[in-house]
């Protein structure tokens, strides 16, 4: 009984190891038609959905290594879509801020990445989807514990 909770236990992990990257495949293409990297476009849309960001803490926040972030900040800001603000109160403290560029760029993307992340998963109804939203996070939740 213990072999076969092992072997679904792997085999789930690759199903989903399977569609997540299936799903990377077909958001991530689109994102490279618009000339941004996948990591690049969270940072955007991060500035764009939650206003500006200490630099310090966009790593934490879209699951990319700190001193991944200075290079991708350093690549938006040479596109004009975000800048560095230094924090009035504390010298130690950098913001990202999108530009209006950055603004126009994101409004001019995010509805066809929405829409393509929305036919990818319209193969559940809504009732599944939480269901899976439900699993996924108690798997989650379970591995960071």
């Amino acid at each position: 009984m213990e072999n076969n909770n092992i072997q679904q236990s792997l085999k789930l992990f690759i199903v989903m190891s399977r569609a997540h990257r299936s799903i990377n495949d077909v958001v991530n293409k689109h994102i490279a038609e618009e000339g941004l990297n996948p990591t690049e476009f969270a940072v955007l849309e991060l500035l764009y959905h939650k206003g500006d960001q200490p630099l310090q803490q966009i790593g934490g926040k879209i699951l990319l290594a700190s001193g991944s972030i200075t290079y991708v900040v350093d690549k938006l800001e040479q596109k004009e879509y975000l800048q560095r603000i230094a924090c009035k109160e504390d010298r130690r403290v950098t913001f990202a801020k999108i530009t209006d560029k950055g603004k126009a760029f994101i409004e001019g993307v995010f509805p066809e990445h929405e829409k393509r992340i929305d036919d990818i998963m319209s193969v559940l109804t809504d009732n599944e989807k939480a269901t899976v939203i439900e699993l996924l996070k108690k798997i989650g939740y379970s591995a960071q514990n």
